[in-house]
């Protein structure tokens, strides 16, 4: 709001918290930016390592000598088509049969498609693709007509009548924004950065960075397999905290209150600026 419905203020604090949709959104990307790497570079797993940084997001690390000659602008170019840019979603086909024959990311799209329609709701098309109420309606009720017409590489926008094809330019623009990977673009281009080092502890969470084998991704846990203080507890005063977990224990919300937590709980809360040290217990 621009307006605080309490106090009338127009100035505002902003605070953020890790989540555990965040985080799992954070896993997908990663996931399918291996996918990408490995799919359309013809990079192996042998080729990269993958880390939870210990924060908000995980890091790939790619080891081949013909990546780390890259320069900048080259890197540029692999961040313009893992995240996408410049691919013209509106000159590619809608079905199937060309796809299969255009390149990867076409390919991953249509599929993306295909899976779209087959869960989408109507909140997901009317929200989400933007889709009038009456138009989600008339897709939801031919939904197997129009998968079938993907199947068979036909026009699916000839599938139903008010269905057309500005609305299927819709879907396929916003089942192309889900296949693209979001990566942070300024770092994977820095040729410079300097990379945290593994099993470091991140300042803003008391996290560990992690590696993780490529089988362990989907299954790993960043509220536990990342906590690296894992005995005593502090006393902390805490000014304001969101419930959250650490490990298999949930803690909060608090608000303007003295709590004794496990050192890892605590630490996070004041690396997150939200307490301070009351009391240590060894």
């Amino acid at each position: 709001p621009e307006k605080c419905p309490i106090c009338g203020g127009e100035k505002f604090e902003e605070s953020t918290w890790l989540c555990q949709e965040c985080m799992d959104t954070a896993k997908n990307e990663t996931i399918k930016l291996l996918e990408v790497l490995k799919e359309d570079f013809g990079l192996s797993d042998g080729d990269m390592h993958v880390y939870f940084s210990g924060h908000r997001g995980y890091h790939v690390h790619v080891e081949s000598e013909v990546v780390q000659s890259l320069d900048a602008i080259s890197r540029k170019e692999i961040v313009d088509y893992i995240c996408g840019i410049g691919f013209d979603a509106e000159s590619q086909s809608l079905t199937r049969g060309k796809a299969e024959k255009s390149s990867n990311w076409h390919a991953r799209i249509i599929k993306g498609v295909r899976e779209f329609i087959s869960n989408a709701s109507e909140e997901d098309l009317e929200k989400g693709v933007g889709l009038k109420k009456k138009i989600a309606m008339a897709f939801l009720k031919s939904r197997d007509r129009f998968l079938k017409s993907l199947e068979e590489a036909a026009e699916p926008w000839k599938a139903v009548k008010g269905v057309g094809l500005e609305t299927w330019k819709k879907i396929f623009a916003y089942c192309s924004q889900q296949e693209f990977v979001k990566i942070d673009t300024v770092v994977t281009a820095d040729v410079h950065r300097l990379v945290r080092m593994a099993n470091t502890l991140h300042g803003k969470t008391g996290f560990k960075k992690t590696e993780l084998s490529m089988a362990g991704i989907d299954n790993f846990d960043p509220f536990k397999d990342a906590v690296a203080l894992r005995k005593g507890e502090v006393t902390v005063l805490v000014h304001s905290a969101p419930k959250f977990r650490i490990r298999d224990e949930t803690f909060g919300p608090y608000r303007n209150v003295k709590v004794e937590l496990p050192t890892a709980a605590a630490v996070l809360l004041i690396c997150k600026g939200k307490a301070e040290v009351h009391e240590q217990h060894v």
